[in-house]
């Protein structure tokens, strides 16, 4: 990786308060659906009612950044905006400190409100400043290193938020979650002599819509279809909750639609290949995001987590890991969920009996009233950011190396490669579900390794590339509206990898599963690489790479 010296003075505190943003956030998210589900002090929630909260949550988040990045862009500034998301993003952590199921969904949507405030602007202010002559050919570098950051908050926040609930419980750990919030916002306030000529509001054109049309035609269009989505008779995407997202988002992918008719001329190419780069990479996003929900609930019950003998003393000593009691006459008492049973959504039994020994093959069952050392499930969260802190030097070099060479990828190009091995790493686990007899036996912990070392190359390719690609081709009057646009992408595809984790409990076999990701990720690559020559012409005549 290339000196910091040759980038803007501003990257290191950007770095670093994303770093600590994003540890706030990671933390939260990573134990938010063991706790939804928890029996004892979460809400009891089964695997289809957590993954679907879970994926609404990850989606709004992603959805506030389009109304976030178009006032910043117009009336707060990118200083402002990300201030005050960061401070009611880490207050909203720690209020979910509070067990109260109202308190919950308060504290969701000032996270949600937050974020969209401060993830956009953060973006985009960073790519302001790679826009001089000076700074420019390192714009991807720039977002690569910046991308680091995210997930060196990311790989840590699992540690603290493991122990912490161990020694302390969960509430301290959102409490945790805000402090992190905390520092990111400090430690941006004293980096603002660096950036702030890249602190710019754009002037509006003929061509904008006003904020109060907007707030007319696609704000509130999206609430009433929201709440006419969930008011509707009957299911048609499942849950009350799905229907109103979907419904709720007509209207903004409307208004992103309109941008490209209402855009000049010399405008419309580069919108529209962004927005064709948004829905390609939804399916990404959909698969991607299972991190919290699918394979979580893959890590928490299907995968071995026992440590014996010096492991087991270092976990034990660390609080990375708790002693449970194995119980032989207790097995059977649980539901298909393996946690608890329930009659019209309320809880009629509660057991403490782990659900852990559920899949256990015999020979390797403890003795009854044996206690075995279960590694923390969170702990799974950090493996993903970990492979990125590791890969993340091995592909800047890879693509100077390139660069050097005068080969290296259109970004473009980059994006659809990295579809097609995030497709590749679904593979890992479909193979993981036939090794474990359809989960009957307990999984080992390197089938985890595994698919998130290959989908993390698929994200380093995708995920800051696609940042980079939208301030490389956005109009600069709607820069931020257009990364906004993004992470609207996100959202869907967030959304869609809630609905996804809700079939879990309906596979027989859970391979099949794997397969239909794998499927809807083929299909996205196929899409993007049979665009590909057309992004490419778009990128060259806009005079970018």
């Amino acid at each position: 990786m290339s000196s910091l010296s040759k980038h803007p003075k501003a990257l290191p505190f950007l770095f670093f308060s994303e770093m600590w943003e994003r540890f706030g956030y990671y933390l939260m998210i990573g134990i938010f659906l063991l706790y939804l589900k928890n029996v004892e002090h979460g809400f009891a929630m089964t695997n289809s009612e957590a993954s679907d909260l879970y994926g609404t949550f990850i989606a709004l988040v992603f959805l506030t950044p389009f109304i976030g990045g178009l006032l910043a862009d117009r009336y707060f500034g990118y200083r402002k905006s990300i201030i005050a998301g960061g401070l009611m993003m880490g207050v909203g952590y720690c209020m979910m400190a509070i067990h109260s199921l109202p308190m919950l969904y308060v504290s969701m949507t000032l996270v949600i409100v937050g974020n969209g405030f401060f993830k956009p602007n953060i973006s985009t202010l960073l790519g302001n400043l790679y826009s001089t002559p000076e700074y420019v050919h390192r714009k991807d570098e720039g977002y690569n290193i910046f991308y680091m950051g995210i997930n060196v908050g990311a790989f840590i926040c699992n540690f603290f938020s493991a122990a912490i609930i161990i020694i302390w419980g969960w509430k301290y750990a959102f409490v945790a979650a805000g402090i992190g919030m905390f520092l990111g916002v400090m430690i941006f306030i004293t980096g603002t002599r660096h950036y702030k000529n890249g602190d710019i509001r754009k002037p509006m054109s003929k061509e904008d819509m006003p904020f109060s049309k907007i707030v007319l035609t696609i704000l509130v269009p999206s609430v009433v279809a929201g709440v006419l989505g969930w008011l509707i008779p009957g299911n048609i995407f499942q849950s009350d909750s799905n229907d109103a997202f979907i419904f709720a988002c007509l209207p903004v992918i409307y208004f992103y639609a309109s941008l490209y008719f209402r855009a000049t001329p010399d405008e419309k190419r580069p919108i529209a290949a962004l927005l064709a780069i948004f829905a390609a990479v939804i399916m990404f996003w959909a698969v991607f995001k299972q991190n919290g929900t699918a394979l979580t609930i893959w890590a928490d019950t299907y995968t071995n987590r026992q440590v014996s003998g010096t492991a087991g003393d270092v976990f034990r000593g660390v609080k990375l890991a708790e002693d449970v009691t194995y119980k032989k006459d207790t097995v059977n008492l649980y539901d298909a969920q393996f946690r608890i049973q329930k009659k019209d959504g309320q809880v009629i039994k509660e057991y403490n009996y782990p659900p852990y020994f559920k899949n256990v093959t015999p020979d390797k069952l403890p003795a009854d009233g044996e206690k075995a050392t279960l590694w923390s499930t969170p702990l799974s969260q950090s493996i993903n950011p970990g492979w990125v802190i590791l890969l993340t030097p091995l592909v800047v070099a890879f693509f100077g190396f390139l660069r050097g060479k005068k080969r290296e990828p259109s970004t473009a190009t980059k994006i659809a490669f990295g579809l097609f091995i995030t497709a590749l790493s679904v593979l890992v686990m479909v193979a993981a579900a036939y090794i474990t007899n359809n989960g009957s036996e307990k999984a080992s912990v390197w089938w985890l390794m595994g698919t998130y070392g290959v989908v993390t190359i698929g994200e380093l390719l995708l995920s800051p590339m696609g940042l980079s690609l939208v301030s490389k081709l956005s109009p600069v009057r709607i820069t931020s509206l257009m990364m906004g646009g993004w992470f609207l992408a996100t959202s869907i595809g967030n959304k869609l990898s809630g609905i996804l984790a809700t079939m879990w409990d309906g596979y027989e076999h859970k391979a099949n599963f794997f397969w239909v990701n794998f499927a809807l990720l083929m299909i996205a690559t196929f899409i993007i690489f049979s665009m590909l020559k057309w992004l490419n012409r778009i990128m060259k005549e806009k005079g970018v790479s």
